[in-house]
């Protein structure tokens, strides 16, 4: 079954406007599904190929001229290239089929972010235009389930996540094991590659301590001293991570208070089934302890995912001051403040005293297990 993504009538509209089109994302997310029901439109002029497959590297590894690349591309109106970062010299071959035929629209695809972005960034600027697709979000989910269902799908959503095998799989047992083999597989593989992950233990062991944080403040010095090594592998490591669309990172917001702190950070799994498959917990939410800091990193994610259909930069940040007073969510949307209070069950009613002193043009929200589809599935939306 196909559940229809956000971002694919976007990417259709930029379908032949001379640029390349950039599809990143994690292994899985439906990147291949998107770009073959493009091609299905096109299917007696379009041109496949796999970085992943040996024959695409050594096809594309021996072109080195126009003429040569022209007859791989052939007279196609689209060429696809999925996991387009696995081929030698990607950026520079794109850049010369672009320029020299602009009407030949070329799709590349990439399942990390940080390895194609640097292959593709100086050859191609100014020549791209990129999308990121992550795992199902709950306002693509409401248009195949409807509201009824999805608040009765919640739960095994925040146990197992919104990988479309996952959400598609018949049972919960099939669920934990495409889960397993996923994170093991696909996520573990593509960031292990690195050149730059010399230790891959340890960076197996800092994915799982995040997890094992969900929703508090993250110190780069502790993790270094947990996981013995340095701080700027920490660091390094981090980035590597999110660029391989595993974590994100949200910084504390501070404009005002002298008390705000500003200089710390938390890290959520963009997934929480691969969350819960790295701790080894996919238990039911009656025997968790752990409901809460799951539900906030079910939704900082599903706000994270709808920055990035919706094509919205607005930055998301949490907000906490020394005197333990905090504020879950925080988006800033053209200087307009946007404070979500994020609970599984019943919220504060109001915000703290000192964030309403400091900020009161600032909208405050809560987000519970209730109204949910409201803020993230439709209604007021949080776009």
């Amino acid at each position: 079954m196909y559940i229809p993504r956000s971002i694919e009538p976007k990417i259709k509209d930029w379908l032949f406007r001379e640029k390349i089109i950039v599809i990143y994302g994690a292994r899985q997310t439906g990147k291949s599904t998107i770009v073959r029901r493009i091609l299905a439109d096109y299917s007696k002029n379009s041109r496949y190929f796999n970085g992943d497959e040996t024959e695409t590297r050594r096809l594309f590894g021996e072109a080195g001229d126009r003429a040569t690349l022209k007859r791989i591309a052939g007279e196609a109106k689209i060429v696809v290239i999925d996991e387009a970062q696995k081929i030698e010299n990607i950026g520079l071959k794109l850049k010369i089929l672009v320029d020299a035929y602009p009407q030949q629209q070329i799709i590349a695809t990439g399942s990390s972010s940080f390895d194609l972005a640097n292959k593709i960034a100086e050859p191609l600027t100014g020549r791209t235009v990129q999308f990121t697709l992550y795992p199902l979000s709950v306002a693509e989910l409401s248009r195949i389930w409807g509201e009824t269902e999805l608040k009765l799908q919640l739960p095994n959503l925040m146990i197992y996540g919104a990988y479309p095998a996952v959400v598609t799989a018949s049972s919960l047992e099939e669920k934990a094991v495409i889960l397993k083999q996923l994170v093991t597989d696909y996520l573990y593989r593509d960031v292990l590659s690195f050149d730059r992950v010399q230790k891959s233990e340890a960076l197996r062991k800092l994915t799982e301590a995040i997890s094992l944080q969900t929703g508090n403040e993250v110190s780069y010095n502790e993790l270094s001293g947990l996981l013995q090594i340095g701080k700027q592998t920490v660091i390094s490591y981090l980035d590597i991570l999110e660029q391989g669309f595993i974590v994100f990172r949200l910084t504390s917001f501070a404009r005002n208070l002298r008390q705000e702190i500003n200089r710390s950070r938390k890290v959520y799994l963009i997934d929480t089934g691969v969350r819960n498959a790295l701790i080894n917990n996919l238990n039911p939410l009656s025997l968790r302890t752990d409901t809460g800091e799951l539900w906030e990193n079910f939704v900082a994610a599903e706000f994270k995912k709808q920055q990035y259909w919706a094509a919205n930069s607005s930055p998301l940040y949490f907000w906490r001051t020394y005197q333990q007073e905090e504020v879950d969510l925080v988006k800033d949307e053209g200087g307009k403040l946007y404070a979500y209070e994020i609970k599984w069950n019943k919220p504060k009613i109001r915000p703290p005293k000192n964030w309403l002193a400091a900020y009161p043009q600032s909208e405050w929200k809560h987000i519970t297990r209730d109204n949910f589809m409201e803020v993230l599935g439709g209604g007021e939306g949080i776009i």
